[in-house]
């Protein structure tokens, strides 16, 4: 009789490490790429700084030049 209870008990930690596994296994890999698919690009990145101050005007226009030079297919 105690051998049937303590593999009941043995089962029942076991389903509790298996969904703890499950919802961090979730957490890790779900949540960090959630905006994967909503990324900046680097111009909305520099529009971005410029507004919230961190560069300056000559700063954001010679970027800005660089990256539509560097991305314009004529050249």
């Amino acid at each position: 009789m105690f051998g049937d209870g303590l593999w009941f008990f043995g089962m029942h930690a076991l389903w509790w490490v298996f969904w703890v596994v499950v919802i961090v296994a979730l957490v890790a890999f779900v949540l960090p790429g959630w905006n994967r698919g909503e990324r900046e690009t680097p111009l909305e990145i520099l529009k971005r700084r410029y507004a919230a101050g961190e560069i300056s005007k000559d700063e954001y226009e010679e970027r800005r030049a660089t990256l539509t030079r560097d991305t314009d297919p004529g050249n």
